[in-house]
């Protein structure tokens, strides 16, 4: 018993120390100089180390006596930053994750210490209204009315699948209780859309058939394919649950015509859902703002804070034109949890989200906002988007790459060609082998994807340090490495 209570008692002992500014001081100097070391480029990007290599680091097992804070700290950046992705290098392009804000990432730890659960009001007063007051005024920025609304979700996967959720029960009224039956409708979506659509559309019940691809013209949604497919399952008697379109796709940032789209969806009483988890935030931007132009026909949108808004993971949204639509969603008995007057706006977001436990995850983009304004995010945006269309530049102005498309964001897809001497089945090679070894060499960090059945090198500019310079040194580096691979 005696040896119970002293483990007790060092146990709490060590709960107020961690308490204390001293305590915090050591992860925030440790944050700090995780931004200043990346600031000038220097390092690597990635790591060269392989996952086996990296499990038998942390293969020690669980210790049985805790450890000092600073030890802690101290492997942390040894053992962890070391071999992260550093998002923060300038020379980081791969994939869609933001270098985020400094004022959201400090924000993190109040996040955390207050430990707020934003399912119910009561759990969480001002971290629930926080929430609902940014999803409100982002609404504004689309044209919708008061009655718009929506939920912070994990990402544009969770947005898309509620959003589809709430056509399902605008179309369905029924399904949540008897199903979708043997003649599901459909769900239509471009050819370039996010695997989440599909997944979503299967994971709905309406059977994985029931999601038909339209065609793409210039890696966008082709209207007139769009327009064929809708009179040809009208004619057939078939039901649309709904229309997704694309604000920002994955491979090349495109925009679907959300206008054209939206007119006729409008025209038939089809929903239309837009996937603008990239590409949203151009409505931030009076420069780019016109990329969105017809987002108010939609019913629903997907939009990731922690894409183009530069806040840390995770930061989704889903916003709908009607907030009573996505309620009816979620739809469920459960007094212990959700009550007020049925006059009164439901501030508890439960009531429209799959999650009950829920982080708070509104406080960082309020802070982020708050401190950047929507100007200077707005600036932010269109400096990643300049960022891609300098090395569109730099491209074109070279033999051995050709650009796939000119870019509407932050992202550009390209290919190197060398002199042109080799066929394209040889060139898929060196260029899918080509991002492997030049990520593998540590000094910069791009992807890979496959347009029209070609192999084709992927950067997306997430982070506001990449200059034309780095832009220059990566192809460079690539030109490089690539005349070796051709040459085996």
């Amino acid at each position: 018993m005696s040896a119970q209570l002293d483990r007790s008692a060092a146990a709490l002992e060590a709960l107020e120390e961690d308490m204390s500014s001293a305590s915090g001081a050591l992860f925030v100097d440790l944050i700090a100089g995780y931004f200043s070391a990346t600031r000038d480029g220097d390092g690597q990007v990635s790591t060269p180390r392989t996952a086996g290599e990296l499990a038998a680091r942390f293969a020690d097992a669980l210790p049985g006596e805790g450890k000092p804070l600073a030890d802690i700290v101290r492997r942390l950046a040894t053992d962890v930053i070391a071999d992260a992705n550093q998002l923060m290098h300038p020379m980081s392009l791969g994939h869609q994750v933001a270098a985020p804000l400094p004022a959201a990432v400090w924000s993190e730890s109040l996040i955390g210490a207050l430990n707020q659960s934003t399912a119910i009001w009561e759990m969480s007063p001002t971290a629930t209204v926080i929430e609902a007051q940014l999803v409100r005024a982002l609404t504004r920025l689309i044209g919708w009315g008061d009655e718009a609304g929506g939920t912070f979700t994990s990402g544009g996967t969770e947005a898309t699948f509620s959003a589809l959720l709430a056509a399902r029960a605008y179309a369905m009224p029924a399904a949540w209780e008897k199903g979708v039956g043997d003649e599901p409708p459909v769900v239509l979506c471009g050819e370039h859309a996010h695997y989440c659509v599909t997944r979503a559309v299967a994971q709905l019940g309406l059977g994985g058939r029931s999601a038909l691809a339209v065609p793409s013209r210039n890696w966008k949604m082709d209207i007139s394919a769009l327009r064929e497919m809708l009179d040809s399952l009208a004619g057939a008697g078939t039901n649309v649950m709904a229309v997704v379109a694309t604000a920002g796709s994955t491979a090349t940032g495109s925009f679907d015509d959300l206008a054209a789209i939206g007119e006729l969806c409008e025209a038939r009483g089809i929903w239309l859902h837009v996937d603008g988890a990239h590409g949203a935030s151009a409505l931030l931007s009076p420069a780019h703002r016109h990329r969105v132009r017809g987002l108010a026909y939609a019913r629903s949108l997907a939009w990731d804070a922690h894409k183009m808004m530069l806040m840390p993971l995770a930061a989704g949204m889903l916003l709908v034109r009607d907030e009573a639509d996505l309620a009816q969603a979620f739809s469920q008995h459960a007094p212990y949890l959700f009550h007020g007057a049925r006059d009164e706006r439901v501030w508890d977001q439960g009531t429209r989200s799959f999650l009950c436990s829920r982080r708070a995850d509104a406080i960082k983009v309020w802070v982020g906002i708050q401190r950047y304004g929507v100007s200077g995010l707005a600036a932010l945006y269109d400096v990643l988007c300049d960022s891609a269309r300098a090395l569109h530049e730099l491209i074109a102005a070279r033999d051995d790459f050709v650009a796939m498309h000119e870019p509407e964001t932050n992202i550009l897809c390209f290919r190197w060609v060398g002199d042109r001497s080799l066929g394209d089945g040889a060139l898929d090679a060196v260029n899918l082998d080509l991002r492997m070894r030049y990520n593998r060499a540590g000094h910069g960090w791009i992807t890979t994807t496959v347009l029209g059945d070609r192999r084709v090198l992927r950067v997306t500019v997430m982070n506001s340090r990449t200059k034309r310079g780095h832009l220059c040194a990566m192809l460079e580096e690539l030109s490089r490495e690539a005349l070796v691979l051709a040459e085996r």
